[in-house]
């Protein structure tokens, strides 16, 4: 049966952006919009998305995704896919449900849990307190892989402060044994040189996952990383480019492949990322680096693609460091055992938070808005 989009709502603050679009036959999808600058996203969302998708059959989701894009090729940027990932996440919603299934279970995957590291955000914290801290998850939540930050952002080869990355590396295996599996972040901290020197001492600590080394817009500096390691160097949480992502897999810059859902636009074009990746046996790990809908449309995704990574990253930040994260919807997040488990409720699975979406800005596109 053909359904056409009515409307298309977002529900903003700065840092988060919710996204309903409604159907002509009274369905009704959630999605989310990228994180951070949720506020200018949902101005792209009413000038640069809807006026090209109301009216439109809801039925094609890949379509309404070319459409957008075809129509915008004039302003390309990242915020029209910021953007764009709140009307293709809300269309899987409706499909899904339309279907009596998850979405992951309209993807073809039915995982009961999926495997998670604990992925810490900070850079300020201490050696001390990220190990005192990741033992304490350890134990309450049952993490077998963590992830901690090394180098300074951007560093141009400097760190966050002298000898912290090689404390950090060294404390963090003490305090938690050899049994757990450790990942590093540098968020593009090194030069080709220094991130093999530094990837040849995390070796020496058996840290598994090297992720983004060089800066990020140097793909080719990675990939001399990647060929002079023996862990396995990962990134593209940044990209949002077709070709960019071609050239990625094409030439190996990364061993596991980590686009962020929101960034890319929405499932449909990170599907396409990881179609492309598994053509060249590079596994997917998707980057969702805080706990709001982004983290729920990852488990989704890992629990389908057949090339998924062996975890997801899960944050490990309360509301102390992300208060934004706050009653967003329900039901939360649960961790048993180091995995997140998967109920299957059709969609997404959640509930939106009557109060949060009364508190938030609030915007509306009619199908009799559309130019």
């Amino acid at each position: 049966m053909n359904m056409n989009i009515i409307s298309i709502e977002t529900f903003t603050n700065e840092y988060m952006g919710l996204l309903r679009l409604r159907t002509d036959t009274g369905e009704e999808g959630w999605g989310q919009t990228c994180t951070y600058n949720a506020d200018i996203t949902a101005q792209v969302v009413h000038r640069q998305v809807a006026p090209h998708v109301l009216g439109l059959s809801a039925n094609d989701i890949g379509l309404l995704n070319r459409v957008v894009l075809e129509r915008e090729h004039k302003f390309p940027g990242t915020y029209v896919y910021r953007a764009l990932c709140g009307l293709d996440t809300a269309l899987w919603d409706i499909h899904a449900k339309r279907e009596g299934k998850s979405v992951c279970q309209l993807l073809g995957g039915n995982a009961i849990s999926i495997p998670v590291y604990a992925s810490s955000m900070q850079r300020n914290i201490s050696p001390e307190a990220e190990a005192e801290r990741f033992l304490a998850l350890k134990e309450e939540f049952g993490y077998s892989s963590f992830k901690f930050r090394v180098g300074k952002e951007c560093g141009n080869d400097i760190d966050q402060w002298p000898g912290r990355t090689e404390a950090i590396v060294k404390r963090v295996r003490e305090q938690l044994g050899d049994d757990v599996t450790l990942l590093v972040d540098a968020n593009s901290a090194y030069t080709p040189a220094k991130a093999i020197e530094v990837g040849h001492m995390l070796q020496d600590y058996g840290v598994s996952h090297f992720e983004e080394p060089c800066p990020y817009w140097q793909p080719d500096w990675t990939r001399q990383v990647t060929d002079a390691l023996d862990m396995d160097v990962s990134g593209g949480e940044q990209d949002h480019d077709m070709r960019i992502w071609q050239h990625m897999v094409n030439t190996k810059v990364v061993d596991i492949a980590q686009p962020d859902v929101c960034y890319m636009g929405g499932v449909t074009r990170t599907l396409e990322v990881a179609s492309m990746a598994q053509k060249y046996n590079i596994p997917v790990t998707l980057h969702c680096a805080n706990l709001s809908l982004v983290t729920l449309f990852s488990a989704h995704i890992m629990g389908a693609i057949p090339n998924a990574g062996k975890y997801l990253e899960f944050s490990i930040e309360g509301l102390d460091y992300y208060p934004w994260q706050a009653n967003i919807f329900k039901p939360n997040f649960d961790i048993q055992n180091g995995e997140l488990i998967m109920p299957h409720k059709p969609g997404w699975g959640i509930e939106l938070d009557p109060e949060w979406l009364a508190l938030s800005d609030h915007k509306v596109s009619y199908c009799g808005d559309r130019f």
